[in-house]
This record gives C-alpha cells, sequence and structure tokens, in this order.
C-alpha cells in the first residue's frame, strides 16, 4: 500500500496539487504552460463537462467532435511536469481508496502544445514545430532510473559537442510517443530535437546581472546534428514530459507554435493566429483518430 505522506489526497479524496478525481479526466489530454491559454483550446469544444483549478493547474474537461478531451495547464518547468505526470498517472493506475497500483494499466495520450522560438533561420516564425526528441539539461528526471527509455548516443553526441559542464549533471535525450507522432504529423511540421532548460535566464542564454557558465552553448546547440535531427526550439518542459511519460507507460508529443526566430531576430506579426491554427489542427487530429 502507498502510504499516506507518498500519496497525498484532499478531504474529498482528489490528488493533492491537481485537485482531481478519476473521472473528472480523458484519456487524451492536452497540455499548456499558462492557465490562460486552457480556455483558448476549449473555446472551440462543443461542451465542458468539468473545470476547475488550484494553484497553476487549471482543467477543463469537455467534447470537441464526439471526442472526449482534458485540457491542463502545468504552469512552467520541470517540477511542475513532475508534479502532473505522476498525479495524472495516479488517477488512472492507482485505485485511491485502497492505494494499490491496478492490475491493468491505463496509458494516456498527451499533447502538449506550446509557443517557442526558433533556433534554426530556415523554421520560420508561424511554423509548427514537433519534438521528434527532448533534450533535458535540467537533471530532473534523473531522479528516476531512465536507462531504459532514453537514448545515450545523443548524450553522448551533445556531451562531446558542446563540451559540457557534468558538474551540470548529464543531459538526457527521450524519443517522443511513435503512435502520436503518427497521428499528427503532416508535412508542413518541422521536426527535430527540443532542448528543455530548468530556468528561463541563465539555463537559456540569458544575461542580465549574473555571468554564465557557458556563454557559448546557444551557438553549440544551433549547429548541433545527430543523424539530421537539429535542435530546433528550447523551451522548459518538453523533455520531462517525454521522460515521465515514457517511464510510466504513456504516449506522448510536443508541438510548438513558432512565433520567435532567435537566428533571424523576427517575430511573428500575429502570433495569436498561429497558435489558435496550431490549436484547432491538433484538435482535429485527436478527434480523427
Amino acid at each position: 500500500m502507498i502510504q499516506n505522506s507518498e500519496l497525498i489526497l484532499n478531504p474529498d479524496g482528489s490528488v493533492y496539487h491537481l485537485n482531481l478525481l478519476p473521472e473528472h479526466i480523458a484519456h487524451d489530454i492536452i497540455f499548456v504552460g499558462d492557465q490562460n491559454r486552457v480556455e483558448k483550446i476549449t473555446q472551440f469544444f462543443d461542451s465542458i463537462q468539468y473545470s476547475t483549478q488550484k494553484r497553476e493547474f487549471k482543467t477543463q474537461t469537455g467534447i470537441y467532435k464526439g471526442k472526449r478531451i482534458s485540457v491542463m495547464s502545468t504552469g512552467i518547468g520541470p517540477d511542475n511536469i513532475d508534479i502532473v505526470l505522476n498525479e495524472l498517472d495516479a488517477l488512472v493506475n492507482i485505485d485511491l481508496k485502497t492505494r494499490e497500483p491496478k492490475e491493468t494499466l491505463t496509458s494516456l495520450n498527451i499533447i502538449r502544445i506550446g509557443t517557442s522560438g526558433s533556433l534554426q533561420a530556415d523554421i520560420p516564425v508561424d511554423s509548427f514545430v514537433m519534438s521528434k526528441f527532448g533534450l533535458g539539461l535540467d537533471n530532473m528526471l534523473r531522479s528516476y532510473l531512465i536507462d531504459e527509455v532514453s537514448n545515450p548516443a545523443i548524450e553522448d553526441a551533445f556531451v562531446m559537442h558542446t563540451n559540457w559542464d557534468i558538474r551540470k549533471g548529464r543531459p538526457y535525450a527521450i524519443p517522443c510517443s511513435e503512435k502520436l507522432e503518427k497521428i499528427i504529423e503532416s508535412d508542413k511540421i518541422f521536426k527535430g530535437i527540443t532542448a528543455t532548460a530548468g530556468g528561463f535566464y541563465g539555463p537559456q542564454g540569458r544575461v542580465l546581472r549574473l555571468n554564465i557558465q557557458d556563454e557559448e552553448l546557444n551557438n553549440k546547440m544551433d549547429n548541433f546534428n545527430f543523424n539530421d535531427n537539429r535542435i530546433t526550439n528550447l523551451e522548459m518542459e518538453t523533455a520531462a514530459i517525454y521522460g515521465l511519460s515514457a517511464l510510466l507507460g504513456h504516449n506522448a508529443l510536443s508541438l510548438n507554435a513558432i512565433i520567435a526566430n532567435r537566428a533571424t531576430g523576427t517575430f511573428s506579426d500575429d502570433p495569436y493566429k498561429a497558435v489558435d491554427e496550431l490549436i484547432t489542427y491538433t484538435l482535429n487530429k485527436l478527434a480523427a483518430k
């Protein structure tokens, strides 16, 4: 039996941070970072069956073209993903009354929809990027046993290419779900490696008043290539989502609307349009599967 201190429940029996019961979520779930972006997706739903929020974790579940879908905000960063993925898994794969893992496990389909800046000049603003791999620079997933799901070849190549300081922890590389990749992909979507940083400023090469450990890291990342997989963008969640989903037996895919290009210094004229187009594209793919 899982102890009370390890799986914390609210007085109503819901999981502690997400404030959800098993019946509140669908098996197809869309992640967003910002809680205000949840309704930017559910505005397209035919109906909303359930809505709740606790802290930065907002969830709405409803129906889109006959498909039951949940939309959830995760907040920012790998540490929040650790909370969200473990509690979502508990909702479907642990009996919350007996506190025992279920004999028959459920696999969720999780798609992250985000915005990002491209690191490559040929990936223009207003385009879509699918993360073929998540490259974690944050070290969170190293708290788990990840050898069976990680790609050491990419990790070794990245460490060598960037002369990575191992005192920051060894990067980890996790592939996306092949199942979701086949459902969502099109010839209009760029694919590559999404790097996941553990912070917004220094970890992503931004300098305000503090010097950073490697001023050239972003330039090294720009020209990293592993078997024709380049680092397309840099954000703060994808690798953690891929890693925990793979470990727990869920399918995960990360999509980004590119609203800025750091290589060319350009920014989208209408970033909201690009995001809405990615949202409707993803919803229609999910509804048709």
